[in-house]
Parts: structure tokens; sequence; C-alpha cells
């Protein structure tokens, strides 16, 4: 059974229709993939607060310990470029319900694991797994019509944003409650569930893109090449994580010492701070559909810069830090969306590719970010660490403007190194021709398609 194009914005399920009588899409099918790509990705986190548990039942070392996140990052890192694309030529309902149920044999597989080895390499597993996130995502665009994109995608991130920053205290208060054993238990059987509301929830959706994976996997990297605004967003997206995990990195070594003190039960509930920046993603959809694009764009980076300020100063005083943190939070998340909703109006056939283009970038902007900002805080300290946020915020601001140049047809743009074109004017770069690369990988023959 294949659904319908996405601009008839109905699917056939048994007979019934996936848009109510507004001819949008259903708020209960939105919010279960909200649902679905939260309680998902949460499962990377919930080893977080609970390493030091893990390393005593098991007998690991502290740097043995640390490797079971670095394992589900890793596995993560895999999943965005192997298995996301994989959402442009398979079914997709199936698709995500089967590596659901993956997920939930791995997180069992954890909570039963007697060894450190066994228990890394299930985290590997289920880190690859929990990017049908991701695919859920790029599911809820084609599902959603053009006029509501920017919303539904909103809505969903604001789900998957929850479940990233909830993952940790829920898994806090689950192992007070049960040990460390049960938290993973529990999410194997959260993800059986979910899996069977996808399955009954989820329209069929049939990929129109007919090629093998090699082939798919082929295609990404011209895909990038040929698509100008997959990279600029990709740039943003990739500097935004890595603001977010400048401050996030070396915020627990800032609160455990004086004058804050506070201990790991208590610092861990500052990530309850960036639940008010979910609420960005809702804003920033909305504000994509109306057109808005460069305008909160413009409006996130300014924010992300000025919200180190109150963080710089927020060193002595828990309050004035936590508004920073809810200001970059916010403004790291409102840039996300606004990435994510362009991204999506390239190539309805390759959105998972995109997705899987852009994750990857995104993924190692945060990588460069953590990885900074802990030799900065080792060297500088916290004001080192607050400099480092601000160039990056500032290098957004700089490529904005030579963006914003660009469409006024004020500088010179090139698509190729060895291509020097003249100045394209506004109105042509709004009617830019896209290439037949999101359809026929491998391909670079150019169609009179103008979207």
């Amino acid at each position: 059974m294949v659904m319908p194009h996405i601009k008839d914005n109905t699917a056939i399920e048994g007979g019934s229709e996936i848009t109510d009588e507004n001819n949008r899409l259903d708020r209960s099918l939105v919010l279960l993939i909200a649902v679905a790509t939260g309680l998902t990705v949460a499962s990377i986190y919930y080893a977080q607060p609970l390493l030091e548990a893990i390393r005593g039942s098991l007998g690991m070392t502290e740097t043995y310990a640390g490797l079971i996140v670095t394992s589900s990052q890793l596995g993560y890192a895999l999943g965005l470029v192997l298995l996301v694309p994989l959402g442009d030529i398979y079914e997709r309902r199936n698709l995500v319900v089967i590596m659901t149920i993956g997920m939930a044999a791995g997180l069992a597989g954890i909570g039963f694991a007697s060894s450190a080895i066994l228990l890394i390499i299930l985290s590997v597993i289920v880190g690859a797994l929990s990017v049908v996130a991701q695919i859920l995502v790029a599911f809820s665009a084609d599902l959603a019509g053009p006029a509501e994109r920017g919303r539904v995608v909103g809505t969903v991130m604001s789900g998957l944003l929850l479940g990233v920053l909830l993952a940790r205290t829920a898994a806090g208060i689950l192992a007070q409650i049960g040990g460390w054993r049960s938290v993973f238990w529990s999410a194997s059987v959260l993800m059986i569930l979910i899996a069977g509301m996808m399955y009954r929830g989820l329209p069929l959706y049939a990929s129109r893109v007919r090629f093998g994976y090699r082939a798919l996997l082929r295609s990404i990297p011209p895909l990038f090449r040929e698509e100008r605004v997959l990279r600029l967003r990709a740039a943003y997206g990739a500097i935004a994580f890595a603001i977010f995990s400048v401050l996030w990195t070396p915020l627990a070594f800032l609160l455990s010492k004086p004058p804050f003190n506070y201990s790991p039960g208590i610092i861990g509930l500052f990530g309850l701070a960036g639940v008010a920046g979910a609420s960005a993603a809702s804003v920033a959809g909305r504000l994509a559909d109306r057109g808005r694009d460069n305008k909160t764009t413009l409006a996130a980076i300014v924010l992300i810069i000025v919200s180190w300020l109150p963080i710089e100063f927020g060193r002595h005083t828990t309050w004035v830090l936590m508004l920073g943190i809810v200001l970059l939070d916010f403004g790291v998340q409102a840039l996300h969306i606004t990435n994510q909703s362009q991204i999506y109006r390239l190539c309805p056939e390759a959105r998972s590719r995109l997705t899987a283009s852009y994750m990857a970038c995104f993924f190692a902007g945060g990588v460069a970010g953590s990885s900074l900002s802990s030799w900065i805080y080792a060297v500088w300290g916290w004001t080192g660490v607050c400099a480092l946020g601000t160039i990056f915020g500032m290098l957004a601001l700089c490529i904005w403007t030579i963006d914003k140049l660009q469409q006024e047809g004020l500088i010179c743009y090139f698509k190729k190194s060895s291509d020097v074109q003249n100045c394209i004017p506004k109105d042509f770069m709004s009617e830019r021709k896209l290439s037949a690369i999101c359809v026929k990988p491998g391909t670079l023959e150019e169609q009179s398609v103008i979207r």
C-alpha cells in the first residue's frame, strides 16, 4: 500500500484519513510522532547519571565507565550515516517499528548485562538504532502539507528535545527506586509499547525512490555539494550544537566547586532549565511557515550571543546563570528548527538523506565544541568557556551576513571553485534550479524544476 503524494496530505490506512476537517495533519498523529521521537532519543541519555552506579556494579574504572556514553554517541553517529538514509528507500512505518523493537531488545540486554564489554557493545547498537528519532522527524515533514510543515516539525522536535532533557532526570529518579538496571528494563518496555502504537497509528508511506543501498549512500556527498541551502544550514547547525556543548560540557565542573558546591543530583536538575527552550521549537516552526526564516535565524543568533553575558556573570549567582542557560537553549533550538524547516523544502524524495547530512554536521559540531570547551576550561576557566561560546556565535553571525549580502546581489556567489560567476540577483536566488541528484544518485544532470 502506497501513501499518496505529500501534497494530497492524506494517507490511506484501512480507509481512514490522517487529516482533520481543516485539512491539517491530525493532532493525535503529530502527538504520537512527537512522543515516539522523545522516547527513542532518550535511550542514549539514560546512562549518563548512572555511570557511578554501573561502574560499582560491574567493577569498572571511571575511564572505562565513561566509554558507555562515548559508545552510545559513536553508535548514534554511525546510525546517522548508515541507517537514517534508509528512510528514502524503505516503507517508513515498518522501518521505524522494526528499529524500535531492536532498541527494546538492546535496552533489555543492557539491563541484564553482566560484563562491561557486553554493555558497551549493546550501547553502540542502541545508539545506532536510536536514530529512528531522526527518521520520524523527516517522516513528519513528509506527512505535513507545505503550509504547516514548520509547525509540525517544530512540535515533533519539541518532543525530541524534552526526551533529551528529561531522560537524565527520569533515569536518576528511577534508579533511586529500583537500581540502575530497572531504568533499562523500563525503557525496553516503553519501546515495545511505542512500537505497537506506531504500528497501529502511523500511515504506510512507501518511497518513490528505487535504488540500492550503496547507491543511496553514494548519493549523499553529491547531494551535499549541489544543495547550497543544505550546506549553509548544516554550518548553522554545527555551530549551534557546538555552542550547546561548550556550555554543558564544563558546567558540572563549575557547579561542583565554590561558591555552588552542588551535589550531582542537584547539578542534574539544571537540565530542567533547558525545558523552557523546547518551546522555541514550536515558535520557530510557525515563523518558518510564514516565510520568516531569515529573520528568525538572525534573532536566534543574536539571542545566543547575548546569552553568554548572564552565563559569564552567573558564575557566582544561580538565578543569573539559569537565565543565561534558558536564553541560550531557546536560541539554539530556534536556530535548529529553522534549519530543518529550510532543508525539508529542498527534495521531498531525499528528506532522510538531507536529515543524515545535516545531523552528521550537527553532531560533528557538538563533538568539536565539547572537546574545545574541556581544554579551554582547564586553561582559562569559565571566562574562557564564555569567550569560546561568544566566538562561535559571532562566527554564525558572520555567515548570516555573508549569505544576506549574496541574496541581495552585493557580493559574488561561486557555485564551484573553478567557476567564477557574476553576482546573482535576489530574485534569481529565490528561483534556483535544483539538481536531479535528489532523485537520481550519482547523476549531476539538472532538471528544469523550480522550487
